[in-house]
């Protein structure tokens, strides 16, 4: 089989319905597949859309896991060449798998391969980006994130670093070699930690601009902005503690909340945007093992659930 679709549903709703609908109409002529469609203990009817379709399989969990958890699942039990991680709030368009799988049958040492993704509005958003370090933080208190640490853009397919797991085409033979994603991670920095392993086995990541995928970008998690917040910032703390050791995820921790004061205050003077949701980046980055996040809200559905 050629490919593998890996789709984890969490009250995906419409948008979820939207996404299979987009695989059935663009999925390339010749490209033989398989839909594997993992429910993350949804409880809100969404895994009805995929009743009825030829090429899905789905796979319906009782309590509810992290994202890294499920993925890798999935990646366990794709027997496709390729792997197709996808949101159930991301949207394939006319031509954006077929470039993903020639870009990597033209480079045989690539591992990976991003889509551009675009809100939904059409606008291009940035999804490719230097590995986290030290560096990477500081040109984001210095107000040089874009110059400097985004690889999004252009129009030519290209190495990067890390591209977003929304729509990240894998190699499935070398991300089962390396384990696939660590499921340490319960959301959000878990494909920054996979590309980097997958770079450190001697397979790198590509971006290709001409792969194009809408995606509803936080749509995909029920829950409040603070929660994302928290393990958005746990997931980046992870892994700089992981790959670069506790003395420089210190100093990014303080880089990061720096950058982020930064905003709230121009943010204050300008009025353009709310000061208070960066403040909330802020205490999250400084102090990533304090407060509630995603992790702790699938742990209070599973207790409200008796699962």
């Amino acid at each position: 089989m050629d490919l593998s679709y890996c789709i984890v549903n969490t009250n995906g709703g419409e948008l979820l319905e939207k996404c299979l609908d987009a695989i059935e109409r663009w999925t390339p002529e010749g490209v033989s597949y398989e839909t594997l469609l993992l429910d993350n203990a949804s409880d809100d009817g969404s895994p009805k859309y995929a009743e009825g379709r030829e090429h899905v399989r789905l796979i319906q969990l009782t309590r509810r896991t992290g994202k890294a958890a499920n993925d890798s699942q999935l990646l366990r039990e794709a027997a496709g060449e390729f792997a197709l991680l996808l949101n159930e709030d991301s949207e394939i368009t006319e031509g954006a798998v077929g470039a993903l799988i020639d870009a990597l049958r033209a480079d045989p040492e690539a591992a990976a391969a991003g889509a551009l993704l675009m809100n939904g509005d059409g606008v291009a958003q940035p999804c490719a980006w230097k590995f986290t370090s030290v560096g990477t933080a500081l040109a984001g208190a210095l107000w040089l994130h874009r110059v400097f640490t985004v690889q999004s853009g252009g129009a030519e397919t290209r190495r990067v670093d890390w591209a977003q797991s929304a729509a990240l085409l894998l190699r499935t033979e070398k991300s089962n070699a390396i384990g696939n994603l660590d499921e340490d991670f319960f959301v959000y920095g878990d494909e920054v930690d996979l590309c980097k392993r997958l770079a450190d086995a001697g397979g790198h990541t590509l971006y290709v601009p001409n792969s194009k995928v809408f995606h509803r970008e936080g749509l995909s998690h029920g829950d409040s902005a603070k929660r994302r917040i928290v393990e958005f910032h746990r997931g980046r703390d992870l892994y700089m503690r992981k790959h670069h050791g506790a003395a420089q995820a210190a100093i990014v921790r303080v880089l990061v909340a720096i950058t982020y004061l930064e905003r709230a205050f121009a943010s204050a003077i300008a009025r353009k945007h709310e000061p208070k949701r960066f403040l909330w980046h802020a205490r999250a980055a400084i102090q990533p093992s304090h407060g509630d996040g995603l992790r702790e809200a699938a742990a209070a559905w599973n207790r409200a659930h008796g699962v």
